[in-house]
């Protein structure tokens, strides 16, 4: 194993609604592919991106958003194309905040042919509005649909008074004196009409982790490889936080399906398959799942509970202001982009996701929806070469939950790193991506690993 010591040490996200959009789409089909190819002509302003590109998924609906950022046009691109995962309820404003604080920009620039996805559900991926619209018509409009599954579940206020009643103990384990958790539905009242339009997808999101791994991740990666062409035919791929968890997982399940997962390297972010020996934070989004599924309500808006928080948090009494060290560390980010991070960039969950994700947090780590796979278990038959970072002040993922799974990979293909120093700088969840030093002290790091990597020979690690 190499672990190496750097040498430093809301305005809730609204869906896409393609209705909206004078944006048109451009199809062609490459030649021994059976993907589409959907580039949008006419970016809606929310994609700072070079190109939109859409994936239709077979036998669903759902269309993905790919964000893609071209290498500079004179100069030779790598020999993979890169593809970068958010975490869990997150879209592609988190890689891409600014021109000037921008991931995916700069590894464009270090002529990485850089994608982002976001999975459905999220940013600016869509739906087709006639599923949403038969459902509805059964129901009437999305709050009354809402209050139908309430009312249907009798015993259901007993579930959600006890999960309240965890969620306030989990909070209370992390900060004393913290209020009822009372006073965030309280304030959430206010911003009701903010996120309505978010209540379509409160409707019928209903998907888990294994949709992302099975069915959507092999789609992306084929259309991914139809546009890039890499003579090998494989990809780099960078997860933050969910992201990460997603490329362990796809690692496990072909190595122990003894096949090729189509990635040359990969990178994780403060990521993780088990947090069993850790006390993350992450803790607190999982009472949330048990209540929605006691209501029948499919959906949670993390965007509007994290924009109200943020609300709390800013404003005296300045409730919850505790919780700003959750996303970032003291100084580490520019509060413009703070901003901008919190009120745009989260966005609703499926309960059923929160639901498969919680078995991350129970005796040996993250299972498949069937609670038979451990996807830990067979992460070592990958020979795919691989780099864990981490921050030292991450309270959602640890350095040690990063270690529980960093330990079971062979040593030859594993890279560790923890960011951070005992007297600063710090870096917390989101620093390792969008902090002021990340393109100092991160983003270097990740261009040396992956540049190391690039070769079109299959045996170099």
């Amino acid at each position: 194993m190499n672990f190496v010591k750097p040498h430093l040490h809301l305005r809730p996200a609204i869906p896409f609604n393609p209705m909206q959009s004078k944006s048109r789409t451009r199809q062609r089909r490459p030649p021994s592919s059976t993907v589409t190819l959907q580039v949008v002509d006419h970016k809606p302003l929310a994609c700072t991106a070079d190109e939109l590109h859409y994936v239709s998924l077979p036998h669903s609906d759902w269309s993905l958003a790919l964000w893609r950022y071209l290498p500079p046009s004179n100069t030779a691109p790598r020999n993979h194309p890169l593809l970068l995962l958010s975490g869990v309820g997150t879209n592609a404003i988190g890689y891409d905040l600014s021109p000037q604080n921008s991931f995916a920009r700069y590894m464009s620039r270090k002529r990485f042919d850089t994608w982002i996805l976001e999975v459905r559900g999220a940013g600016l991926s869509r739906r087709g509005l006639q599923h949403v619209r038969n459902e509805l018509s059964e129901n009437g409009t999305p709050w009354q649909h809402i209050r139908g599954r309430f009312e249907a579940r009798g015993n259901s206020g007993v579930a959600v008074k006890d999960s309240n009643a965890r969620l306030q103990k989990n909070i209370e384990g992390h900060r004393p004196a913290v209020p009822p958790f009372s006073e965030v539905y309280n304030s959430l009242s206010a911003f009701i009409e903010d996120f309505e339009m978010q209540l379509d997808l409160l409707v019928s999101n209903d998907w888990d982790f294994d949709e992302y791994l099975m069915r959507d991740m092999p789609v992306v990666m084929e259309y991914i490889r139809a546009e890039s062409k890499p003579k090998d035919g494989k990809l780099l791929a960078i997860g933050h936080s969910m992201g990460g968890i997603l490329l362990y997982a796809m690692l496990s399940l072909y190595g122990f399906k003894a096949q090729d997962p189509g990635l040359a390297t990969v990178i994780t972010l403060a990521s993780s398959l088990d947090y069993t020996s850790s006390r993350s934070s992450l803790k607190l989004l999982l009472p949330l799942a048990e209540p929605a599924q006691a209501l029948n309500v499919s959906s949670i808006p993390i965007g509007a509970l994290v924009a109200t928080i943020h609300h709390l948090a800013s404003y005296p009494p300045y409730v919850f202001s505790w919780l700003n060290s959750q996303i970032s560390a003291q100084d580490m980010m520019i509060p413009e982009y703070f901003e901008k991070l919190v009120l745009k960039n989260f966005c609703t969950v499926p309960a059923k996701l929160l639901l498969q994700l919680a078995t991350a947090f129970q005796k040996g780590g993250l299972r498949d929806r069937d609670g038979t796979f451990y996807y830990k278990d067979h992460l070592h038959k990958s020979n795919v070469p691989i780099m864990a970072l981490a921050g030292d002040q991450d309270l959602i993922c640890p350095p040690e939950a990063v270690y529980e799974t960093v330990k079971v990979i062979p040593e030859h293909l594993i890279t560790y790193k923890v960011f951070g120093e005992p007297c600063g700088p710090h870096y917390a969840h989101y620093d390792i991506v969008g902090g002021q030093l990340a393109a100092k002290q991160v983003y270097p790091c990740i261009v040396e690993f992956l540049a190391a990597r690039d070769s079109l020979d299959s045996t170099l690690v």
